[in-house]
């Protein structure tokens, strides 16, 4: 048994001494199978939320009314949720209420697909009622029963099934697939949160091209932000190596440059409701990408304007879409960025208080002009970076009949 498990065997251990059934459930049994690394290891029980309080000296109730406990143990924090039946979904959402049952078995029929639907105790034995082992084997994703009902209950299910084919390379059963084609209208009640944290995975999978084929086969797009119209855009998306893109904002940056205007972007990226901070770099990247044709198109002027953060997102993108080997050309501009005498206006020899010494001059927009023919110069290896050196350039250019103060 893997170490994220044996650190959390105390728990499991002292429920069953109190007389409780205990599981490792969900995605860390699925990943354990499949030899993945392991994210959070959560645990089902019998015991009741007020019962698993009672036992820990350390607990949070974080979701007493769906039964979840989140108990510390050596200070890491471990979701414990009492087993449970869900009742009538609200809205394809949520169940509008939860039932704490005493059977494993009825635990894991809830859950969603079979794949996550495996329980482990704490010798490893596995329990798989619904052949979750068998999907796993065959590299198939199936709902827990039938797949129309599940999607009725959690739209988002269809989502996350297409999103794990991103993240494992699996394939959708058929009998899944077709309820998501006959269910994908449903997503429209799904919160445009939940879908964004969905498609944000999706887009981070190593196997992300044969996902966004299946968001266009199974016309779940259509229910997608902004992309109800992109039918044949989206079709580009699954010809790319997705596995080139190592940040949020180079995957936003390459979706919206293969499908969007310039003037569609913002918008878009709007719609999906992301953090200002993220679509603020993402448009400054698409502001970079139509000034970079080729990797010869650089010059250290425009890398240093960019900096090199922006720099490597655009030549990321251009690299890809060009399908040139993006790994050698990011280090090529690290090592032209290396090169560079400053590498912001921080470095510089002087400061504008200098400049407005030089000319008695108090401050304006002369100013900053000043100082960017300055950085300018020194980039381009005009004047070195030492502040003598430069005021004698900026005297000898007669730039300081260009103050007009």
């Amino acid at each position: 048994m893997k170490e994220p498990f044996q650190r959390a065997l105390g728990i499991i251990r002292k429920l069953k001494q109190h007389g409780y059934e205990a599981y490792f459930v969900g995605g860390a049994v699925r990943d354990y199978l499949l030899n993945r690394p392991l994210g959070d290891i959560d645990i089902a029980t019998s015991a009741l939320p007020e019962e698993v309080i009672k036992l820990f000296p350390k607990t949070i109730p974080v979701g007493l009314k769906h039964g979840t406990v989140v108990v510390l143990n050596d200070g890491i924090p471990y979701e414990v949720t009492t087993f449970r039946t869900e009742g009538t979904y609200e809205d394809y959402r949520r169940p509008e209420s939860v039932t704490f049952v005493r059977s494993l078995r009825e635990d894991l029929q809830r859950r969603d697909f079979t794949m996550n639907a495996i329980a482990m105790d704490d010798h490893g034995t596995l329990y798989d009622p619904f052949h979750g082992q068998r999907a796993i084997s065959a590299k198939i994703i199936c709902t827990v029963g039938k797949a129309s009902e599940r999607f009725s209950e959690d739209a988002l299910r269809m989502m996350r099934a297409i999103r794990f084919v991103s993240q494992l390379g699996f394939a959708l059963e058929m009998e899944t697939k077709q309820a998501i084609i006959e269910h994908a209208s449903l997503l429209a009640h799904i919160s445009v949160e939940r879908i964004t944290a969905e498609f944000e995975k999706l887009m981070a999978g190593p196997f992300a091209e044969k996902a966004f084929s299946l968001l266009e086969e199974t016309g779940l797009y259509v229910y997608l932000p902004g992309l109800r119209e992109k039918k044949e855009p989206l079709k580009k998306l699954a010809q790319y190596d997705w596995k080139a893109l190592s940040s949020s904002m180079e995957r936003w940056g390459f979706l919206c440059y293969l499908l969007l205007s310039d003037q569609e972007s913002s918008a878009f990226l709007r719609l999906w409701k992301l953090p200002n901070r993220l679509m603020k770099d993402v448009q400054h990247i698409l502001r970079i990408l139509p000034l970079i044709r080729s990797h010869d198109d650089w010059k250290k002027e425009q890398l240093y304007e960019f900096g090199l953060d922006y720099a490597l997102a655009a030549e990321t993108i251009r690299s890809l879409i060009d399908m040139e080997d993006a790994y050698s050309n990011r280090q090529r501009l690290v090592a032209l960025f290396a090169q560079l005498p400053i590498k912001s206006r921080s470095d510089l020899a002087i400061t504008g208080k200098d400049i407005m010494g030089w000319m008695g001059c108090p401050g304006g927009p002369w100013l900053a002009n000043m100082l960017k023919k300055v950085e300018r110069a020194v980039i381009q290896g005009k004047v070195e970076n030492d502040k003598e050196r430069i005021k004698e350039w900026l005297i000898s250019c007669n730039l300081t009949q260009e103050k007009n103060c």
